[in-house]
This record gives C-alpha cells, sequence and structure tokens, in this order.
C-alpha cells in the first residue's frame, strides 16, 4: 500500500510540472500554477476571503498529513 501511495504522489508531481510547463509556453491558454492562485487568493463571498481560507485550509492540511511526523 505504501508503494501505491507514494507512486500516486510521485506521478502527480509529474502532473504538476507537465502542466506548469505546458502553461509557460509561448502562446498557451493553460493558466499557470500561481495564475490559479492568485484568482484564488482574490475570490470573495461579500467581505469574507473565502478563497484565501481555503488556500489556508489546504496548507494546513498538508502540513498535518505530511510534515507532523
Amino acid at each position: 500500500m505504501r508503494t501505491i501511495a507514494i507512486t500516486g504522489f510521485l506521478l502527480s508531481l509529474v502532473l504538476f510540472a507537465v502542466v506548469e510547463w505546458a502553461a509557460r509556453r509561448e502562446g498557451s491558454r493553460i493558466p499557470s500554477i500561481g495564475d490559479v492562485c492568485a484568482y484564488l487568493m482574490r475570490y470573495e463571498v461579500g467581505p469574507v476571503p473565502v478563497g484565501r481560507i481555503g488556500l489556508l485550509g489546504f496548507w494546513w492540511w498538508v502540513g498535518w498529513h505530511f510534515l507532523a511526523r
């Protein structure tokens, strides 16, 4: 099971790198990861910054599951 999990995470990292590379090509219509994060950070519902709270929650989850051990 551990091998499957490690393979899944490595595959997602490779996919992340491929999408970022494709987004940085000349004339690409794919947004880069920075553009997506900037869009999320601007998202608000009324006065509540929902995008920032969601991004903070995501990084909290990543830290809790991968860095707390």
